[in-house]
């Protein structure tokens, strides 16, 4: 079984990173959804309470399973690190003591009125990182000449992005 570096999973365990998870519908449309409850189990799957039993995600993970199709998470961290798990989905679980666990985070977070459908268990298959100056060497590596036209053409801007502080 494919084993997360501990970077990685330390990050998904990070109640402060971003976990987006995607999806896609039976003909191929994405879905994309942020999780707010994800964790690495002991035998390094992932885990991640769903909240809507009706929701598009919980539908197209319910198709990924049946048709042995593939889902991704996306985790950022405050300071940028990002990546990219590939993985597929092996288990529902609705009751028990992993539910549980879930289910009393998501009560702390959104009341006793909080919903949690159940909690599904994916298989890491894959990881890349997709931190932006890691992305960027390895492009840079690959593709030397590849270079968009305006960084060979502007010399110092303002970015309305970056509060009008210097680009460059």
């Amino acid at each position: 079984m494919f084993k997360l570096p501990k970077e990685v999973a330390d990050l998904i365990n990070d109640p402060e990173s971003i976990k987006i998870v995607a999806t896609v519908d039976e003909e191929g449309n994405p879905h994309c959804a942020v999780k707010d409850f994800c964790t690495v189990l002991e035998d390094g799957n992932i885990a991640f309470g769903e909240e809507f039993e009706g929701s598009q995600t919980n539908v197209n993970l319910v198709r990924s399973i049946w048709f042995d199709k593939n889902v991704e998470l996306t985790v950022r961290g405050k300071d940028g690190t990002t990546f990219q798990i590939k993985g597929k989905p092996c288990k529902y679980v609705y009751i028990g003591e992993l539910f549980k666990r879930f289910y009393l985070a998501a009560r702390e977070k959104w009341g006793p009125d909080s919903e949690l459908a159940g909690v599904w268990v994916i298989t890491p298959q894959e990881v890349k990182n997709e931190t932006y100056e890691v992305r960027k060497k390895e492009e840079d590596e690959k593709h030397p000449f590849f270079r968009h036209l305006d960084r060979a053409s502007v010399r110092k801007t303002k970015s309305v992005f970056l509060g009008g502080k210097d680009e460059n």
